[in-house]
């Protein structure tokens, strides 16, 4: 249901943009940018991970990356504009995410003014070992908007907040990058091969925390969009909701089951993610014995703003704090 209700918006934002182009308007772009203002090379990116790589990776490049997400909006109920469809039309290089929330890109990419453009599919990018299905774990609520006919797997769409992943990823930008700029080949590959090494300490550092972690086990009173992180570091989990959830409140039976686990396992932390009014981490505290448990939030970077990339945020920032919320979860 979700899908063609995403595909019939994408039919007429596709209807909007040939109207736009046929009458000559200069819609702005990802970058805030006229298609006047913007004649170099341009990369745009649905989400903030993609967005902020590309930035890295263009470092010391007379370029800067579009970002369609910003401003707080979550990737599962992003509605693109008709001056996103404008801005992706011509884009040399294009990065998104590639599953549910982005079935609207496959009906704007038939209609991309730019034939040459190289895109990067986050999720085909990685190998199918490599993806992991949306799950229900013990206790978590379906919350899942999908046709109840669909019965379907369906794989997660929170890639890359897989350190491994990232690196994958990264590597196939850069090499959108050099194919639509071969003069600046080597400087991708510079930046590359920095970042990479940041990614991989980084990971290790993950991995040093877990391993002298006695707890394993991490509990969300919220969505969990963290499969990819607990899967490559070994972790346990219990949540209210799958990641791709739309849902907001959680039933008796699961703010009991949440608060049994808080109080059997004696967790010091019930976390939550971005964007979260934390009410349902507060009931599943106030229904254990002890009561002081501690809120934290994990960022799934789902709805990364404006105003925190002009403070500098950014995806290493971000899993550097995750990484201290990680170790206090565990502890």
């Amino acid at each position: 249901m979700r899908n063609v209700k995403r595909k019939y918006w994408c039919l007429l934002l596709v209807c909007t943009f040939l109207t736009l182009a046929l009458s000559g308007c200069q819609a702005e772009n990802a970058n805030g940018q006229t298609e006047s203002e913007n004649d170099g090379l341009k990369v745009v990116s649905t989400i903030f991970p993609g967005y902020d790589w590309a930035d890295v990776l263009m470092n010391g490049i007379d370029a800067t990356p579009g970002l369609m997400m910003k401003n707080g909006v979550d990737m599962h109920s992003f509605q693109p504009t008709a001056a996103d469809i404008v801005s992706l039309s011509d884009a040399d290089v294009f990065i998104y995410v590639g599953g549910e929330s982005d079935v609207w890109v496959e009906d704007a990419l038939k209609t991309a003014q730019n034939q040459n453009m190289v895109t990067v599919n986050m999720m085909e990018v990685l190998s199918s070992d490599q993806l992991h299905l949306e799950e229900l774990s013990e206790g978590m609520e379906s919350g899942h908007d999908h046709d109840e006919a669909e019965d379907e797997e369906v794989y997660d769409e929170h890639v890359w907040l897989s350190l491994d992943n990232a690196q994958r990823i990264c590597t196939a930008i850069a090499d959108a990058l050099c194919t639509v700029d071969k003069e600046n080949t080597e400087q991708y590959q510079d930046n590359l091969t920095d970042y990479l090494q940041q990614l991989a300490d980084l990971d290790t550092r993950y991995q040093q925390t877990v391993d002298a972690s006695a707890n394993k086990i991490l509990l969300f009173g919220d969505r969990f969009p963290f499969i990819y992180l607990t899967e490559e570091y070994g972790l346990e989990y219990y949540a209210a909701f799958p990641g791709c959830s739309a849902e907001s409140e959680a039933s008796f039976a699961t703010v009991s089951f949440l608060a049994g686990k808080v109080d059997e396992l004696s967790l010091p932390v019930v976390l939550t993610i971005d964007g979260s009014d934390q009410k349902i981490a507060q009931t599943i505290i106030e229904n254990t014995t002890a009561k002081n448990a501690k809120i934290l939030m994990l960022d799934s970077m789902q709805s990364v703003t404006d105003q925190q990339i002009e403070q500098g945020v950014n995806y290493l920032s971000i899993m550097e704090n995750n990484l201290s919320v990680l170790k206090e979860a565990l502890s």
